[in-house]
């Protein structure tokens, strides 16, 4: 999973935990808890117990639980077999697996330039 495809793992939010707020990294976020805000990262990884409610920004997201929110992704976008996406998708590249659902609109654009937020202080 960790790769230079997909950078090492900064933020693990545990199946116990749920965080509401702005969350920006410049490595991967795995989320196995609840996550209510705008989040961006290189790589981000929902679990299939975890659980996103707000709009996403990264380079590769990877859906197994649910996200709840628009996406925009400069180089893949995947729905796992028990991953449920219900919003926008901006992307370059998107599959779904077999049992994935999706509710929204996609966006296949060959360049996307996308740009980090830093968390204001």
């Amino acid at each position: 999973m960790f790769s230079p495809k997909h950078p090492k793992l900064e933020v693990l939010i545990g199946p116990d935990t749920t965080i509401k707020g702005e969350l920006t990294s410049k490595g991967t976020v795995k989320i196995d808890g609840r996550f209510e805000g705008n989040l961006a990262a290189d790589c981000i990884i929902i679990g299939e117990g975890g659980a996103v409610l707000g709009d996403v920004t990264a380079k590769t997201l990877i859906v197994g639980g649910k996200l709840t929110g628009n996406v925009r992704a400069s180089e893949n976008v995947e729905i796992q077999p028990k991953g449920e996406l219900c919003g926008d998708i901006v992307t370059t590249r998107l599959s779904m697996a077999e049992g994935g659902q999706f509710d929204g609109r996609s966006s296949m654009q060959k360049n996307i330039e996308i740009e980090f937020k830093p968390a204001e202080t």
